[in-house]
């Protein structure tokens, strides 16, 4: 009985005592704040890849003079991607986490880099380029340089394509006639004909084969941007042909001037699993799956007769929906979605071999 008695009065003054820091405690975070747990985003040495932060990207120079806006918050406002920040004045290069070269200007010599400003530890240089590897010269002199590459590559470490295909959020009916209105069968438009191109050599077999009509200024028929997609919806097929053949490259001849026209797009550029990785299914026709030009005439002819399966290529809209991508704030936008993932340690030893493979 002493024994327990002795315990119980040991236990009460420990359960005040424990009472009362509890309500000390208490007190001292409501007047102090509550206190935080340590965890790798409150850590200076990782704070970079936290996305509770500003990820500040600075354009070195505008793309072609291109400028654009970048007053308030562009990427929320514009695109909805949050902690990114876009600043085009030189003056923040200590501060930026990513500093953006377009190639067109550093090739020319209108831009250099800023090669002799001290460079911020972590700081990741970004080189940024849409066009199509032949334009893309002067590269072996960037070698060691650049840690991120920004193109419509599939393998770029931000891939910025022309145009992509979005699922909308319900299936929906087509309920218009693809076949209504159409006046010619097959239509062209081209402003830079180069008779060794290979769209050039196959345009002139097919054009042996069935009428080709041609707008643009090679053929002196000019079009508006107004006038361009109506133009082109009045044709059966566009001949959505890339003036360069290389992997990926896939421009606004497919995704605007056939896609948005409502023409099917007869397509010459990469292979057609290309197409297929990226492209609505059953939504073009690709000229390497056909043994001769004359073939392709052929089967052009017979689609364009037979309603039902012409009507087939249009299909997919009922779940897709085409979207351009011609901003370069969207562009740059998208670093900040990619950032935490892209590699810290990264550099283009070789360039140039990585752009024309």
């Amino acid at each position: 009985m002493e024994d327990a008695n002795s315990k119980g009065v040991l236990y009460k003054p420990t359960k005040k005592c424990l009472l009362l820091y509890l309500v000390c405690l208490l007190l001292l975070c409501l007047f102090n704040g509550w206190p935080r747990l340590r965890s790798p985003s409150n850590n200076p040495s990782t704070v970079q890849n936290s996305s509770s932060r500003n990820v500040t990207i600075l354009l070195w120079h505008w793309p072609f003079n291109q400028c654009s806006s970048l007053q308030g918050d562009v990427c929320w406002d514009l695109y909805h991607v949050p902690g990114c920040r876009l600043v085009d004045q030189r003056s923040l290069f200590s501060s930026a986490d990513v500093v953006v070269f377009h190639h067109r200007e550093l090739e020319q010599g209108r831009q250099k880099l800023p090669l002799t400003l001290p460079r911020p530890k972590g700081q990741r240089w970004a080189w940024m380029s849409l066009e199509a590897p032949a334009n893309n010269r002067n590269l072996k002199q960037f070698a060691n340089v650049f840690n991120i590459t920004i193109s419509y590559k599939r393998n770029a470490d931000v891939t910025v394509p022309y145009g992509e295909v979005l699922a909308k959020q319900a299936e929906t009916p087509v309920v218009e006639d693809s076949s209504l209105n159409k006046e010619s069968l097959v239509c062209w438009v081209v402003s830079k004909y180069k008779e060794w191109h290979t769209r050039s050599k196959v345009y002139i077999k097919l054009n042996a084969t069935l009428p080709v009509k041609v707008y643009g200024g090679w053929n002196k028929k000019p079009l508006s941007s107004g006038d361009l997609l109506p133009t082109i919806s009045r044709c059966y097929f566009y001949l959505a042909f890339e003036n360069s053949v290389a992997s990926d490259y896939i421009t606004e001849k497919l995704w605007r001037n056939a896609y948005m026209a409502g023409a099917v797009p007869v397509v010459l550029g990469p292979p057609p699993s290309h197409y297929k990785a990226v492209a609505p299914p059953h939504s073009f026709i690709h000229v390497d799956d056909f043994a001769s030009v004359e073939e392709l005439g052929e089967h052009l002819q017979q689609l364009a007769q037979d309603k039902k399966r012409y009507s087939e290529y249009f299909t997919w809209k009922q779940k897709w929906k085409v979207t351009l991508i011609t901003d370069w704030r969207e562009r740059l936008c998208k670093i900040c979605t990619l950032y935490n993932t892209l590699p810290q340690q990264r550099v283009y030893t070789d360039l140039e071999a990585w752009v024309k493979a």
